[in-house]
């Protein structure tokens, strides 16, 4: 069911480690970058809702939730292969093509990812959903792995070379034609190989849902945002903290480290040490997406002898010190110790609170719950983006690394704010009144 995923976050982590760098390849500023990733939160609030909403209705030959990641899975293929080329379009700014398909891509995998999780509630029952979403968890980790080290395994066997002013370097651009190749791969995989339910073996399953509610679109997401669970209003605050940290650590990773490990100058994004030092940060990406997968797979076993919040708490904090260490580093070695921090903390952000939510919300609704879920996600993340890049060039001198320290305190707190999330079956279906 979640091998397509792999082929998705492949495609995400190539994004995440490297978006940065080609932007500033492109033109663009530290305290800009924020800003560019903007696109993000800002494609997920609204699209991923609308998806998991219609896609709650849509039966068709393809399926219930498989038309929409195909679609979503082509159209961000189509993004890897333009983005790092952005200066072929001599006629428009790079920096601004740039960020136009970045939007575009972060569009296309916020309609690809909202069903793949909306697929794992659709087709398994309760006690199996943490570890659904634990396996989910560790192939996101897998593709994320072979994503984010690809770059650097690239310059390791072609060499690293220098870019020409306002382009990208070549061992980026092969890597973003890769991720767009295996992308559709996996993707095809999971569309021929996964059953979903006919809406007839749906209603077997859930005798309680047979009904079917009239659908009218906007109005009828409105309605479902007001009577959202309890549960879901709770790990709200969990996600802030949670999506903000990560959000710094996207956008601010590569200068931060490029200056305080690699002491590359802020503005040099075309020599080969500023190359090598982009290239270990999409390593390190790889480090924590790697711990992240192997840990997914022990989260079950921890949260059934503890509990899901104490799991996910634990996990937290231990991403939190990572974050922060990485302020007291200067070697880049020891950079491995604060990503497995930040590992432990990626894996169960992705797999706790979806399993905490899919016990709080009745079946039918499960995409559409699972889209307004994302809005807690997409939240903390414009929060960050239109008031990060003001608070590193005013607050902290333009020096990005304390960015990730605040990252981390963010994380912190939301390791405490998880006490306060009701977690069991027994939370009801609230009403309107």
């Amino acid at each position: 069911m979640s091998f397509g995923f792999l082929g998705i976050q492949f495609g995400f982590a190539l994004q995440n480690g490297n978006a940065s760098r080609i932007l500033q390849s492109f033109g663009a500023d530290v305290e800009h970058l924020s800003l560019f990733w903007l696109a993000a939160p800002i494609t997920g609030m609204i699209v991923q809702p609308i998806i998991g909403h219609y896609s709650d209705r849509t039966w068709n030959r393809l399926g219930r939730r498989k038309p929409y990641f195909l679609t979503g899975g082509i159209l961000s293929a189509l993004a890897l292969l333009f983005m790092p080329n952005s200066a072929m379009l001599m006629f428009l700014p790079p920096v601004m093509v740039g960020a136009g398909i970045l939007m575009i891509m972060d569009a296309s995998f916020n309609v690809a990812m909202e069903p793949f999780r909306a697929l794992i509630g659709d087709n398994l029952p309760d006690n199996q959903r943490s570890l659904g979403f634990s396996i989910q968890t560790f192939l996101i980790g897998l593709g994320a792995v072979t994503g984010s080290v690809l770059p650097w395994l690239i310059s390791y066997f072609m060499g690293t070379k220098a870019a020409a002013p306002g382009h990208v370097q070549p061992n980026v651009i092969y890597s973003f034609y890769v991720g767009a190749a295996v992308m559709i791969i996996c993707l095809l995989w999971t569309v021929l190989r996964t059953k979903e339910y006919s809406p007839t073996e749906y209603a077997q399953f859930h005798p309680e849902e047979a009904e079917a509610e009239q659908s009218n679109g906007l109005g009828e997401i409105i309605k479902d945002f007001k009577r959202m669970p309890m549960a879901m209003r709770q790990l709200g605050l969990v996600q802030f903290f949670s999506w903000f940290a990560l959000f710094s650590m996207w956008v601010f990773a590569s200068p931060a480290i490029a200056t305080h490990v690699f002491h590359v100058d802020l503005k040099d994004t075309t020599s080969v040490n500023a190359a090598k030092a982009g290239d270990w940060v999409t390593l390190m990406f790889g480090v924590y997406n790697g711990i992240s997968a192997l840990y997914a797979l022990c989260l079950p076993a921890i949260a059934r002898a503890t509990s899901r919040k104490l799991a996910h708490s634990f996990s937290l904090i231990a991403g939190g010190i990572g974050l922060i260490s990485i302020f007291f580093i200067q070697n880049q070695y020891m950079l491995i110790i604060s990503m497995a921090g930040i590992g432990l903390a990626w894996a169960s952000i992705l797999a706790m609170p979806y399993a905490i939510l899919s016990g709080s919300i009745p079946a039918k609704k499960m995409g559409v719950y699972m889209g307004i879920f994302n809005f807690f996600i997409t939240f903390p993340q414009i929060i960050n983006g239109f008031f990060g890049g003001w608070i590193v060039k005013n607050l902290f001198g333009g020096q990005a690394i304390y960015a990730l320290v605040l990252a981390g305190i963010f994380m912190l707190c939301a390791a405490v704010s998880v006490i306060y999330v009701q977690d069991g079956k027994d939370i009801k279906y609230q009403k309107i009144k």
